[in-house]
């Protein structure tokens, strides 16, 4: 269970910390790419991993 919360937000947090350090060195382009990834990684293991939380199956019998 901590693997997979750790799968979810590890890489978004460390994401995060890249994009404000970015923002404090201004070096506003590196930022804006690392706030769009964070985003997009966000969307995207919250939907995969909330999937595999919920014990959801695609199964269509």
């Amino acid at each position: 269970m901590i693997g997979i919360l750790l799968l979810m937000f590890g890489p978004a947090i460390v994401f995060l910390v890249i994009a404000i350090i970015g923002l404090i060195q201004k070096n506003k382009k590196m930022a804006k790419i690392f706030f769009i990834l964070t985003g997009v990684y966000l969307l995207i293991s919250l939907g995969i991993c909330g999937i595999m939380l919920a014990n959801f199956s695609l199964d269509t019998k």
